[in-house]
C-alpha cells in the first residue's frame, strides 16, 4: 500500500506538480553526536545565502515563486511554505538548533537546495495518509500549541482520519504525527509546484537519500507522485 495519496483535489489546483517522498523504516533517531548535527545545519545555512541576494527578502525569486504558489488555495493568513520559514530565519541571522537526527538531515537538505521538506512519523498516521482540500473542520493541533485550530474549507492539507497532519501543504505540523527521538518509521517529503521547484526537488530528496542512507545506516524508498 501506498505510504501518501494526492488527491484529484489536488491536482485541478497544481496539475503539472510533482510530489516526492521517501519511507524509511527501522531508524534510531537519536543521537550521541550533536555537534555534527550543529555543524552540517551551520553549513547549510551558509549556502542558503545564495537565495538571498536581493535586499527585499520577498522579491527572491524562490520567495516570490512559493508565495505565488500559496494564492492558488485557501490558508490561514500568514501561511507560507516552509523553506520561506527557514530562509527568513537565515536572513535574520538566526542560528537553527538540532532537533533530531531525521528534522536535522532535511533542514540541511531544505536550505542547501531551496525546497521546501516535511516529515511525519508513520506509526502515527491512522489509515493512509492524503494530500489534498480540507472539507473544513479538520482536527489540528500545531507543533507548540494547546488548543486546535480547524483546518480551512478548501485548504490543501496532508491528512488520515483523524484529522489534518500537515497544513498548507509543508507550512505547519501537527503535534500528532512529528518526528521524535522515538520515531522508528517515518515519510519525508517535498513537493515540486513548478518545473524549476521540481529539478531542486528532486536533486534534494536524492541527496537526502543519501545522507541518511550515510548517517542513519539505514536504506529508504523513494516514491514520486504525478497525474500522468
Amino acid at each position: 500500500m501506498a505510504a501518501l495519496i494526492v488527491d484529484n483535489s489536488f491536482w485541478q489546483i497544481f496539475p503539472e506538480a510533482k510530489i516526492y517522498y521517501l519511507v524509511v523504516h527501522n531508524i534510531n533517531n537519536q543521537s550521541d553526536d550533536s555537534v555534527s548535527y550543529h555543524t552540517m545545519l551551520d553549513i547549510a545555512t551558509q549556502k542558503a545565502q545564495k537565495f538571498l541576494q536581493e535586499l527585499d527578502f520577498k522579491e527572491n525569486p524562490l520567495i516570490s515563486s512559493g508565495r505565488l504558489a500559496f494564492t492558488k488555495f485557501k490558508k490561514k493568513k500568514g501561511a507560507r511554505s516552509s523553506i520561506e520559514a527557514l530562509l527568513k530565519r537565515v536572513s535574520k541571522g538566526a542560528q537553527l538548533h538540532s532537533i533530531n537526527p531525521l528534522v536535522d538531515l532535511y533542514n540541511s537538505i531544505s536550505l542547501e537546495y531551496g525546497a521546501p521538506f516535511g516529515g511525519e512519523d508513520l506509526d502515527s498516521i491512522k489509515g493512509t495518509m492524503h494530500l489534498g482540500t480540507a472539507n473544513g473542520g479538520e482536527v489540528f493541533f500545531p507543533l507548540g500549541a494547546n488548543k486546535n485550530e480547524l483546518a480551512l474549507p478548501n485548504e490543501l492539507i496532508y491528512y488520515d482520519t483523524v484529522g489534518a497532519i500537515c497544513r498548507s501543504l509543508n507550512w505547519r505540523d501537527a503535534q500528532r504525527t512529528m518526528l521524535t527521538e522515538k520515531t522508528k518509521n517515518a515519510i519525508l517529503i517535498t513537493e515540486g509546484i513548478t518545473s524549476e521547484q521540481q529539478t531542486n526537488s528532486l536533486v534534494a530528496i536524492k541527496e537526502l537519500q543519501k545522507r541518511i542512507a550515510k548517517q542513519l545506516c539505514v536504506p529508504s524508498t523513494l516514491r514520486i507522485i504525478n497525474v500522468k
